[in-house]
């Protein structure tokens, strides 16, 4: 038996009446009633209500003890009044009556904020408290929620016949698509490490040793900017790798493992293996997004053909795309004017046409009238529409349309309320091109380890913006889960496909030493991929931001508040690293 605990706050029930039990927790309520005193003792399993006796000792101690200091209480359980039954919680009917009670941990500074109910307390206070805020339920439910799911996978992993292996938090730098996190050395003057963006060299290197199939709970590092799915610094994903293997058996394993997962923690419905493969090319056109939400039923319809012929200036020499919303007649015009401001102004779209198809199929709208009946007769074809239905236009240029109609058909569903809130829908988008132009330079658009589809004759014959690589992401619910490939293990290929993006085979023996030279030793066909670990929980827990899951995450702006990182060091520390400051000089500048 535990010097402080017989049971913890959230066991006590009717069975347990007459018996002598100590409790331990945090003291979350007092409330003095005048010759008796009802205190609720919080820990992380539950509340147990404890109630003084008519001693008026323990009645003036009880009251006086600050809120939210940790306490123990030895007493006996006894049935509650029907009065006072509290449902709410599951020790509801019952409570301890003190006999004795001390103080373990005395609160002595004022509270920044009620922990009880800090909902609308600024997240930056509530971060610098960590500690504090991690006392409420809702908040260490989800901390423990994580724990529960990261044990889950790390035994269906291992079910799989995954080995988990630990790779280096201390290594080279390598562009992998976001600025790195630089270490100096101290041993090695001038010379830094990095701290990992991915695993991605050292998993492929233990493929080249003869390891058939390795995972970890990875934790990655990057320097980049916050989003609401995306903590700045430091994250974690299921990092999986396996040998002679191709895209079809990592979509087998993972078809397994992660609906699994999203069943057993949550009461919402999963999509059954196996999902849906849409090459990117269709996403872009059909969502305008490389992670479609598939809940929302609405698709984006090219009709540029058909608009070519037209006197429309708005229209003349863009990318014309049409989205159909169906059964909208009793909508008023205010809704469509609402879509058209949103456009303009949080969108900073040039306009936003639309029309409505009457009751007679004649189309209402502001450019009814510049449309032909053969033009109206072939948007309805090719889009299903019909009586009390309606229209949306987006016009742009390559690459700013697609951006446009994803963000267009993605506040339709919400403003119509399409999209369903009670279930997971996961689907894969394949078919990545491997290059693209960015700053009239071919750059790589995914990852730069991926194997071209095609191999060498592709990279050799065609139009390098033409070639598709075997990279694949898995979506859920309009959230990028993971990013993988089948690796380029063929040391020309690997050659060629980097030459293509700018990089001599010396920059690539240079910045890709290991690889390069591990692979003239025989490599094994390999994929893999990494689901972010952070997101499934983020939507597991059903939260808008990833902080939410993380038990003490940065803001936004990649700052630890509770621990004041990053911080100044000292002028020691950098002579003993060789580095000298040049703040000031930069700040004149």
């Amino acid at each position: 038996m535990s010097k402080y605990r017989t049971h913890n706050c959230g066991e006590l029930r009717l069975a347990d009446v007459g018996k002598k039990v100590t409790i331990s927790g945090f003291l979350e309520t007092i409330r003095d009633l005048g010759g008796v005193v009802f205190l609720d003792i919080r820990d992380m399993y539950g509340i147990t209500q404890a109630v003084t006796s008519g001693n008026s000792e323990d009645v003036e101690f009880a009251s006086h003890i600050p809120v939210e200091s940790a306490v123990k209480i030895i007493g006996e359980v006894r049935k509650r009044d029907e009065e006072t039954l509290n449902k709410k919680i599951a020790t509801g009917e019952v409570e301890v009556v003190v006999e004795e009670i001390e103080i373990l941990g005395k609160r002595t500074k004022s509270l920044p904020f009620d922990v009880s109910d800090s909902k609308n307390v600024r997240e930056d206070l509530r971060l610098q408290y960590r500690f504090l805020d991690l006392r409420k339920k809702d908040l260490k439910d989800r901390i423990v929620l994580r724990a529960q799911v990261m044990q889950h996978l790390r035994e269906k992993m291992i079910e799989k016949g995954f080995i988990e292996i630990q790779t280096p938090i201390l290594t080279s730098s390598s562009p992998e698509g976001a600025r790195d996190y630089l270490v100096p050395s101290r041993v090695h003057p001038g010379k830094f490490y990095a701290l990992p963006q991915a695993p991605q060299q050292f998993k492929q290197l233990l493929m080249v040793s003869g390891i058939d199939k390795y995972f970890q709970i990875a934790p990655c590092f990057r320097d980049e900017d916050a989003r609401a799915d995306r903590s700045p610094g430091e994250f974690y994903q299921l990092d999986m790798e396996m040998a002679f293997a191709e895209q079809d058996d990592v979509f087998e394993v993972i078809e397994s493992v992660i609906p699994e997962t999203f069943e057993k923690f949550s009461n919402k419905k999963v999509t059954k293996a196996p999902f849906t493969r849409i090459p990117y090319k269709e996403a872009m056109l059909k969502y305008g997004t490389d992670k479609p939400d598939l809940r929302n039923p609405l698709e984006i319809v090219d009709v540029t053909d058909v608009f070519e012929k037209l006197e429309l200036r708005a229209f003349k020499g863009g990318i014309v795309r049409i989205i159909a919303v169906h059964d909208v007649k009793d909508e008023a015009r205010s809704f469509f004017e609402g879509m058209t401001d949103y456009a303009i102004n949080e969108l900073k779209a040039k306009g936003l046409a639309w029309l409505r198809i009457l009751d007679d199929r004649s189309f209402q709208g502001p450019i009814a009238k510049f449309i032909t009946e053969e033009a109206k007769e072939e948007m309805l074809k090719r889009t299903n529409s019909k009586e009390g239905d309606a229209i949306f236009f987006v016009a742009e240029k390559p690459g700013r349309v697609e951006e446009l109609a994803g963000q267009i058909r993605t506040e339709l569903g919400k403003r119509l309320n399409l999209i369903s809130k009670d279930k997971f829908e996961f689907c894969w988008i394949v078919d990545f091109p491997m290059y693209e132009l960015k700053d009239e330079k071919i750059q790589f658009s995914h990852n730069p380890f991926s194997m071209p589809q095609g191999g060498m004759e592709d990279l050799i014959t065609k139009d390098p913006l033409d070639i598709l690589a075997y990279q694949y992401d898995l979506v859920c619910n309009g959230v990028e889960l993971s990013s993988g490939a089948v690796r380029n293990h063929d040391i020309e290929i690997m050659v060629k496909a980097f030459e293509i993006a700018g990089y001599s085979k010396e920059e690539v023996e240079t910045r890709f030493g290991a690889l390069f030279n591990a692979f003239q030793y025989g490599a094994p066909p390999h994929a893999g991929i990494a689901p972010g670990f952070d997101r499934m929980v983020m939507l597991l827990a059903e939260v808008d931001t990833i902080r939410d899951v993380i038990a003490f995450p940065m803001t936004s702006k990649a700052e630890d508040l509770l621990m004041s990182a990053p911080g100044i060091v000292t002028s020691e520390q950098l002579k003993e690293l060789h580095i000298k400051l040049n703040i000031e000089k930069e700040k004149e500048n």
